[in-house]
């Protein structure tokens, strides 16, 4: 029987990554990612799992953000005991990552306890800091470009996809079959990171469609963030920039230094008020292997490539309390990057409504965040229970995005020798998956259908 590929996440939506493979009887998993965004989808994290944990061999990863590792710490309290692949990159980035996830969840279910906002009694957390701690001591590392074995009659490689350190293009063989998942791709010639590794043949193909109905602007984002620097200097006030931890803070942070060393803006205050963030920051200082051309001479000339000029940490909750004494002109990199959670949300409760600040989004904001409803235009926010005015300016660029678009899909598509015997569009919200699949059989003439959740079908 050929081995057969069932769609559990990620399938209609960008979040929630499982992907479950069953071959000549092992049965792995590709992605474990939690559900994020809309209160219909947060709450499938809660549901029984999808796939009896105690069956599964393995579990493969692409790379560390949340919606494709976050459901780890669940997976293995519910059962799973396997080894978890991924590669040294992404490993180092979920010692970050699971721990202060599960803080999170043991703080929000703390907080309910407290106030009684709980539909339970107690309520607990989706999982512990136990939990995430047993996680990670199933974590296997394994090189890029390194064969390993993760299953019974399964065969697999790890590829650089270029979307944040440790990403990869998850390449596997079983029954005869190839199966090559893309995993999130990065951008073409975009700082920090190499490109995408191209890939030449598969059987069945599954490639993200996160902007697959968009194109990121030519820019490469320094023209907004001047605009932003700017405002905030003119006006004396806040540059607030929400910011994933891992990948696009790292971003930031090279752009700043070099606008500075361009004199294209001046050397403010810059503060980084995410601690995931700052671990995140040396993670990626210790990978130089998967640096660009570009990073690599600014490192060789002695210089960190993620330090501005007047570089300030803000490590713990007092130092983040601090800052809002001090005075604009500044820049605050505060996480979470949709304004979920984390410490930009107390930035926001004290500055959405001065007229002074700015607020820059520079990455995916996923439906139901409060990041996209100031995207979308929110004339008030609700932030710890209170509805906040927006009085600040909201600027938002797609060019600092680490998911290609649909140009830079279909560039990575056309390094294949001969076309997937099948091609599957997931992660992506249906109007951009649809329009993949759409530009792919038009461009490509390629075979290719959106998944669909719950979906089972053939290698």
């Amino acid at each position: 029987m050929s081995p057969r590929l069932t769609f559990l996440g990620a399938a209609g939506t960008v979040t929630g990554a499982k992907f479950l493979l069953e071959a000549e009887g092992a049965r792995a998993l590709l992605e474990c990612g939690m559900f994020q965004g809309l209160r219909e989808l947060s709450e499938r994290n809660w549901a029984p799992p999808p796939v009896d944990p105690a069956t599964l061999e393995a579990v493969l990863l692409s790379h560390a953000h949340i919606d494709h590792s976050g459901y780890l710490p669940r997976l293995v309290r519910d059962g799973f005991s396997g080894p978890i692949y991924c590669s040294p990159g992404t490993a180092d980035l979920l010692r970050i990552m699971l721990p202060d996830a599960a803080r999170l969840q043991e703080e929000e279910a703390e907080y309910r306890n407290a106030r009684r906002k709980t539909r339970h009694a107690p309520a607990l957390p989706l999982f512990t800091s136990e939990d995430a701690a047993r996680a990670l001591a199933q974590l296997r590392p394994t090189p890029f470009g390194e064969g390993f074995r993760p299953a019974r009659g399964v065969s697999a490689t790890l590829a650089l996809s270029g979307h944040i350190l440790g990403a990869s293009i998850v390449r596997v063989e079983a029954g005869g079959r190839r199966l090559v998942y893309s995993g999130d791709l990065g951008r073409y010639g975009v700082p920090v990171m190499r490109d995408p590794t191209p890939v030449e043949e598969t059987d069945t193909l599954l490639v993200e469609s996160t902007y697959g109905n968009r194109l990121h602007p030519p820019d490469d984002g320094t023209p907004v963030l001047v605009r932003a620097v700017e405002r905030a200097v003119r006006l004396r006030g806040w540059l607030l920039v929400p910011a994933f931890a891992v990948g696009r803070t790292q971003d930031l942070l090279y752009l700043i230094r070099e606008l500075e060393e361009a004199g294209r803006i001046p050397r403010l205050a810059v503060y980084l008020d995410s601690p995931m963030g700052i671990e995140a920051t040396v993670a990626y200082a210790r990978h130089p292997e998967e640096h660009d051309a570009a990073t690599a001479r600014v490192r060789a000339r002695g210089v960190n490539p993620f330090v501005p000029s007047r570089f300030h940490l803000a490590r713990t909750s007092d130092d983040s309390r601090r800052l809002n004494g001090v005075d604009g002109p500044l820049i605050v990199v505060a996480g979470s990057g949709m304004a979920t959670g984390g410490r930009i949300l107390h930035h926001l409760r004290h500055h959405l409504a001065d007229e002074r600040t700015t607020i820059l989004f520079v990455g995916y904001q996923a439906a139901g965040t409060r990041g996209r409803l100031l995207r979308d235009g929110a004339r008030t926010l609700r932030v710890f229970g209170e509805e906040v005015a927006v009085r600040a300016t909201i600027l938002a660029t797609d060019a600092l995005s680490a998911h290609a678009d649909q140009g830079e899909l279909l560039r990575w598509l056309g390094a294949f020798r001969r076309p997937p015997a099948m091609t599957w569009c997931v992660h992506g919200e249906p109007e951009a998956a649809t329009a993949l699949r759409d530009a792919i059989t038009a461009r490509l003439g390629w075979s290719c259908a959106v998944a669909a959740d719950g979906q089972t079908v053939d290698v």
